[in-house]
C-alpha cells in the first residue's frame, strides 16, 4: 500500500506537515547511521592490522576502512542531492539504507584487504544517500520552530550515538575484528520500516510542492546563496570535530595515557554537545545573528584548551567548545534550510553535507599542520581559537552592514 502524500509545505509555518513521532525518529535512526560507519571500527584497527599485517600497504591502507567513507560522503553527497531532486526522498533513503546493510557487512565475508576498502567506499555512497535524504525530508515535512527542533535533535542524536557506537565496537571488537561489522544489519531492519512509515512529499505524490507555486520552467540554483554557507559549514565541522579527533592526542600532550581517562573525557564532552544541541532549541532570533555569538563560545573553549597546564583545565575548555557545537552546526544547518525552496532542498542539503564532512575529512590535516609549524597541539589549537574568533567577528560585521543596507524590494510575482 502506498505511503500517504504529505499536504503541501509551507516554509513560513509553524505546522508540521506529518503526525506522529515514529517519522521523526525513523529520521533520525536514519541521521545516526553515518556515524555508525566513523566510528563503530576504530577500536579494532589495531586487530584489523594484525590480521592483514602480511598485505602490502596495509599500513595505510587498514586506516583508509575507518575514514574512506568520509572522504566518499563528502564527494558524493551533492550528486545524491541531485538524485533526492529527481528521484524523491523517501525512495532513494528507502533504497540505500537496504545497500548500506549490503556494504556495510561485506566485510564480514571478504578476505581481501582491498576488497573491505572498496566495501568502504560503497557505505560512503550510501551514507551520503542516507544523510542527505534524511536532512531533506527533515526540511520537508517540518517548518518553523518544530523544523530547527528536529535538526537541533539530529546533532544530538548524532553525538550521543557517537559514544555508544564506540562503546558497543570495542565491545564487540572482544571477539574478533569482523564482530563489529554485524551491527551494519540494522539497515534491514530499518528499510522495511521506513518504506511503510515515512509520508512521501507532495512532489513525490504528484502534486503541488508549495502553495502557489505555479511551473514556470527551470530555475537555475540558487549556487550564491549557498556558497557562503558551504565555506563556512566547512570551517564549521574543523570547528566541530577538533575535539572528538584530538582529544587523546593532547591528553597525551599533558602525560595522560589511561584509555579509561580518555573515555571518560570523550564522554564529557560529547554530553556538553548534547547540552549545547538542547540550549539550541530554546534560543530565539536567525541563526544568521547568532552564529558569531555561538563561534565566539567555541573559539573561547579553543584558547582555554591551547593554553591548558592540567588535564582539568583541558576539559573545561573542551566543554566550553562542545557546547558551543553543539549550537552551531544545528544553526548552520537551520541557516542552509532557510535558504532553499522546496525544488532545491535535495541538492541543497547534499552540497551542505558534503562541505560538512569535508570539513571532518581535513580536520586533522589541518591541526597536524598547526601542530607542524608550531611544534605542539595545543599551540595549534590555540591558534584555531584565535582564527574562530576572527571569524566571528568577520560575520557580526557582515550583519552590522546588513542591518544598516537599504532594503532590497522583492520581484513582483508573475
Amino acid at each position: 500500500m502506498p505511503a500517504p502524500a504529505v499536504p503541501p509545505i509551507r516554509d513560513h509555518g509553524a505546522a508540521p506537515a506529518v503526525r506522529g513521532r515514529l517519522p521523526a525518529v525513523l529520521l533520525m535512526a536514519g541521521s545516526c547511521l553515518p556515524i555508525l560507519g566513523a566510528v563503530l571500527i576504530a577500536p579494532v584497527l589495531p586487530r584489523m592490522q594484525d590480521h592483514f599485517d602480511g598485505v602490502a600497504g596495509s599500513a595505510v591502507l587498514v586506516p583508509l576502512v575507518l575514514t574512506v567513507p568520509a572522504l566518499s560522503l563528502a564527494l558524493l553527497a551533492p550528486f545524491a542531492g541531485v538524485v533526492v531532486d529527481r528521484l524523491g526522498r523517501r525512495r532513494l533513503l528507502v533504497v540505500a539504507t537496504g545497500l548500506y546493510a549490503l556494504f556495510g557487512t561485506a566485510p564480514l565475508w571478504l578476505d581481501s584487504l582491498y576488497a573491505v576498502v572498496f566495501s568502504r567506499v560503497l557505505v560512503g555512497v550510501a551514507e551520503a544517500a542516507i544523510m542527505t535524504a534524511c536532512t531533506t525530508l527533515i526540511g520537508d515535512y517540518y517548518t518553523g520552530r518544530v523544523r530547527e527542533r528536529y535538526l537541533a535533535l539530529q546533532t544530538m542524536c548524532a553525538s550521543a550515538s557517537a559514544t555508544l557506537f564506540f562503546v558497543l565496537g570495542g565491545a564487540l571488537g572482544a571477539a574478533g575484528w569482523r564482530a563489529p561489522f554485524w551491527l551494519y544489519a540494522v539497515g534491514l531492519l530499518l528499510a522495511p520500516v521506513m518504506a511503510r512509515v515515512l509520508p512521501e512529499s507532495a512532489a513525490e505524490a504528484g502534486g503541488p510542492a508549495r502553495e502557489g507555486h505555479t511551473e514556470a520552467g527551470p530555475r537555475p540554483f540558487p549556487v550564491r546563496r549557498m556558497a557562503g554557507v558551504c565555506a563556512l559549514t566547512v570551517f564549521g565541522a574543523v570547528v566541530f570535530y577538533t575535539v572528538p579527533v584530538e582529544m587523546s592526542y593532547l591528553l597525551d600532550e599533558l602525560d595522560v595515557t589511561s584509555t579509561g581517562v580518555i573515555g571518560l573525557t570523550t564522554a564529557i564532552a560529547s554530553a556538553a554537545t548534547v547540552a549545547g544541541s538542547v540550549v539550541f532549541t530554546r534560543l530565539t532570533g536567525t541563526p544568521r545573528r547568532r552564529l558569531p555569538a555561538l563561534l565566539l563560545v567555541c573559539g573561547a573553549g579553543f584558547l582555554v584548551m591551547g593554553v591548558a597546564g592540567s588535564p582539568a583545565l583541558l576539559v573545561v575548555g573542551a566543554v566550553v567548545n562542545c557546547v558551543g557545537t553543539g549550537m552551531l552546526l544545528p544553526s548552520l544547518l537551520t541557516l542552509a534550510m532557510a535558504r532553499l525552496d522546496f525544488a532545491d532542498r535535495g541538492r541543497g542539503t547534499g552540497l551542505w553535507t558534503a562541505a560538512f564532512f569535508l570539513g571532518e575529512f581535513v580536520c586533522p590535516l589541518v591541526l597536524l599542520g598547526g601542530k607542524g609549524a608550531l611544534g605542539a597541539l595545543s599551540s595549534a589549537v590555540g591558534l584555531l581559537g584565535l582564527l574562530t574568533l576572527l571569524v566571528a567577528a568577520g560575520l557580526l560585521a557582515l550583519n552590522g552592514r546588513a542591518a544598516i543596507a537599504p532594503p532590497v524590494q522583492a520581484p513582483e510575482q508573475p
